[in-house]
């Protein structure tokens, strides 16, 4: 087993990990009737798809169809190897694993998260205690950092020296190689390794779950460092992807569903001085525009999100612009642009905090009317036709990106499109179906433009649509299941009791559907050896994500159809199986007799099993001592 793990630590890992925790820690959970539901973070999801059932401890998404239990959870939303992520829920529940050979390598993503710690640990110890760190604190002394701050942000300090770290490194800590796949190391145009970070106030950069992941750098005036670039963040690494997180979410994440509102802003110390100030909502993007996969990850814990924008030009810039995010994606996006020029950091330190409330509370505007406020600065909406209408339709073409409303979308989309349009339409001073024909003649182009655009009209994630396709094509998707596998499966997880009369009567290879054939041989080696073949036990002989999804899915469907005597059904099932294989070897057996090379007692033989099989499809067994008698 991976790690060493036998499949009782595994079991004791799975029991110490409720699933209902684990994925409240990614998603917004709420409860419904017996379980728990939350918006799916693997597609665009509008209604909670993701479904956690914490009495079987398994979580699904039908729309994207993936489940399983906890392994499989933090396996798809971390994206690591079965052994990567027993190894992550080993640590939360606090059991040890045997190390598995080659730990330690880049691949490995616990090292990596480990390496990124004790650099994290390096840094901060540096800014506290080096004296060539001094500069440093003198600086964020200036900012209004406090010591506080300091400690709660675990910020630090990397010296102007091109080998600091990797020396550091040489007495018990990771490779040069590990530091490099994380990005604290990067190569000179020689090719030597060097501090990549080098003469910078540190700001570690953590994950939802509060690990470090990367680190952004703010070089110090009298540094002396020659880069053009004030800010640095770490590269893209396999725990490092800029446009996926935001600085500050682990501390912010339980106000944030406290509070229902992120408030997210453009710099680390504006993050760090708003919660100084009792912001502790606040968040930041990482030198990076607000996008739709910050607006994802923010809808785990809320649907308002308010965006704090400098009061500089290039602010004003960046409110345009996150129009199309509004009408996009289904939350309430509102827009503040500070006054005077100043950022969060520096507002907040010059008027303080109740100045700030009222600069939130006075100035929030929603993101199209915002955007309307700027776009038509100057324009004369009354005489102006000319540059009305470009504005008009420039709005409208951001609008026409929004995936057309269809039957089956949900309500509150509906009226948002219908209220975006009348919203337009009065502040323009145009009829509203005027802004309406042009919104379906910019859709119907879109959808008519040759090339690459129409072939990929057919979206390849949306499983629904695949699926439908397939069916039209006379094809079924690979994995799909007969409603006979189907039905013998659901019955097998629900009810292991019938285990040994389906054992008796169903060979294994009569299950062409690969994964049932594997849980089916699997049930009956448990039962061999003595262990009882239920859900949850199933569920831990399998590291493929798939099987565990399949799984998942049949113990779901199986209890939708409430079956309290399992008994008849699995007489079904049999009677079923002997026909469909009566079934297949019919034309077998009439191409024999046709033949006319068998003796009298062989062709009786054949002629009783034709019999049987027309018997077996009517629901009617031949009498053992009848066939006895005609035998013979």
């Amino acid at each position: 087993m991976s790690f060493g793990a036998s499949q009782d630590t595994k079991e004791l890992v799975r029991q110490a990990i409720d699933i209902v925790d684990l994925v409240g820690k990614y998603c917004q959970l709420r409860r419904q009737g017996r379980g728990y539901v939350a918006l799916c973070p693997w597609h665009d999801d509008t209604r909670p798809s993701l479904q956690v059932n914490p009495e079987r401890q398994s979580w699904k998404c039908w729309v994207c169809d993936i489940g399983g239990d906890v392994f499989s959870f933090v396996m798809k939303i971390e994206g690591v190897s079965f052994p990567e992520a027993l190894a992550m829920l080993a640590d939360q529940a606090g059991i040890p694993l045997r190390p598995a050979r080659g730990q330690g390598v880049p691949q490995d993503k616990r090292a990596l998260y480990q390496a990124m710690a004790w650099a994290e640990a390096q840094y901060h110890q540096c800014l506290l205690r080096e004296p060539e760190a001094e500069p440093a604190r003198r600086y964020l002394v200036q900012r209004g950092i406090t010591p506080e701050s300091i400690e709660q942000f675990r910020l630090g300090f990397s010296p102007n020296r091109w080998d600091w770290i990797l020396r550091r490194a040489q007495s018990g800590g990771p490779s040069a190689r590990v530091l490099e796949t994380i990005g604290l190391l990067a190569q000179s145009m020689e090719g030597s390794a060097y501090d990549r970070f080098r003469g910078r106030v540190l700001f570690p950069i953590r994950d939802v779950q509060g690990r470090p992941v990367g680190l952004g750098g703010r070089v110090l005036p009298e540094s002396g460092h020659t880069s053009p670039a004030k800010y640095i963040n770490s590269p893209e690494t396999p725990l490092f992807t800029k446009n996926r997180l935001l600085y500050g979410l682990d501390q912010a994440r339980d106000a944030i569903r406290k509070s229902r509102t992120a408030m997210v802003m453009e710099g680390y110390t504006d993050v760090i001085v708003a919660h100084q100030f009792g912001f502790d909502n606040a968040v930041a993007v990482l030198g990076t525009a607000l996008g739709s996969e910050h607006i994802r990850l923010l809808k785990r814990f809320t649907d308002q999100i308010l965006l704090v924008l400098d009061g500089d030009e290039a602010g004003r810039r960046r409110a345009k612009e996150i129009l199309e995010l509004f009408v996009a994606q289904n939350v309430d996006l509102r827009v503040v642009v500070l006054p005077d020029d100043l950022d969060p950091c520096d507002f907040l330190l010059a008027h303080g905090a109740e100045a700030f409330r009222e600069v939130l509370a006075g100035h929030a505007a929603d993101a199209l009317d915002h955007a309307i406020r700027l776009w038509t600065e100057g324009v004369d909406l009354a005489t102006d036709i000319h540059r009305s209408s470009e504005v008009l339709d420039r709005l409208v073409t951001i609008v026409a990106k929004v995936p057309r409303l269809r039957d089956d979308t949900k309500t509150e989309f509906r009226f948002r499109e219908e209220r975006v349009l009348q919203r337009l339409a009065t502040s323009f001073r145009v009829p509203e179906q005027d802004v309406r024909h042009r919104l379906t003649a910019l859709r119907r182009a879109a959808r008519e433009r040759p090339g690459p655009a129409k072939a990929t009209a057919v979206r390849g994630d949306d499983p629904r649509q695949a699926s439908a396709l397939a069916g039209a094509a006379g094809l079924l998707p690979r994995g799909t299941l007969d409603p006979w596998q189907r039905a013998l499966m659901e019955l097998l997880v629900r009810h292991p009791e019938c285990l040994a009369p389906l054992r008796a009567a169903i060979r294994p290879e009569a299950l062409e559907h690969e994964s049932c054939r594997e849980i089916y041989l699997t049930s009956c080696r448990l039962a061999d050896a003595g262990v009882w073949p239920a859900f949850d036990r199933l569920l831990l002989e399998f590291d493929d994500p798939a099987v565990k999804n399949l799984l998942v899915e049949l113990d779901e469907g199986g209890a939708a159809k409430e079956v309290t005597d399992p008994e008849p059904l699995l007489e079904e099932l049999i009677r079923s199986y002997r026909t469909r294989e009566l079934n297949r070897q019919h034309p077998v057996i009439t191409g024999v007799l046709r033949e006319g090379r068998l003796d009298e007692r062989q062709q009786t033989d054949l002629l009783l099993q034709l019999l049987e099989q027309e018997r077996a499809r009517r629901g009617i067994s031949l009498p053992t001592e009848g066939r006895d008698h005609a035998s013979g």
